[in-house]
């Protein structure tokens, strides 16, 4: 199982951006996906998750600003962030929860994509 992100950049205060984030493998079903960032010497904290009904969930630091999405047909979750602030710079990864072909369900994160808010 791969999880492709896409997405990140620089862009100034205020900006928007969107991740995506791709599944490919031999998957058998998603579960939770979720949206994580870190930052240097800090631990990794989760801005955003969905549930495969569809319900999300948002960090207070987020809410309002950030949406999350998922495409089941294409295995891909998005996160559309506006409004962003210098304080959202961070490395931002996703996480699948997801069963595979021979195996029970386990979490699996993507490579990281790095967002960068300039004042």
């Amino acid at each position: 199982v791969q999880l492709l992100e896409s997405g990140g950049g620089l862009v100034q205060a205020g900006g928007s951006l969107r991740l995506s984030c791709a599944a490919s493998g031999s998957i058998i079903s998603i579960y939770d996906l979720g949206w994580y960032r870190q930052t240097p010497g800090k631990q990794r904290d989760l801005v955003a998750s969905i549930t495969s009904s569809g319900s999300a969930y948002y960090a207070d630091s987020v809410k309002g600003r950030f949406t999350i999405s998922r495409d089941n047909a294409k295995n891909t979750v998005y996160l559309q962030m506006n409004s962003l602030k210098p304080e959202d710079t961070a490395v931002y990864y996703c996480n699948a929860n997801l069963r595979r072909m021979g195996s029970d369900t386990s979490d699996y994160w993507g490579q990281g994509t790095q967002v960068t808010v300039s004042s």
